[in-house]
């Protein structure tokens, strides 16, 4: 399962990142988009060792009053999803 997230993450692009969060009613300024990832690419393989390691209220300042509690709202579905899997 690691070798197939791995390749996704090094195709990953800026666009995928945003396409998928307009999927999930998330409209991401540009500067929260450069944020996200940016974090997205450095982070990945720590998150995906221990999911619940990632405190994102940490980056609440990072984005909008509007986006933060999707995102969290994301991120938790997400865990719970997925998380098994990992």
């Amino acid at each position: 399962m690691y070798n197939i997230i791995e390749k996704y993450m090094n195709m990953l692009k800026k666009e995928d990142v945003n396409n998928f969060a307009i999927s999930k009613n998330i409209y991401l300024s540009n500067a929260e988009l450069d944020f996200t990832y940016d974090f997205i690419k450095k982070n990945w393989k720590d998150i995906i060792k221990n999911p619940n390691m990632l405190d994102i209220d940490r980056y609440k300042s990072k984005f909008s009053p509007e986006n933060f509690p999707k995102i969290k709202q994301l991120l938790k579905e997400s865990i719970q999803k997925y998380g098994s899997y990992l």
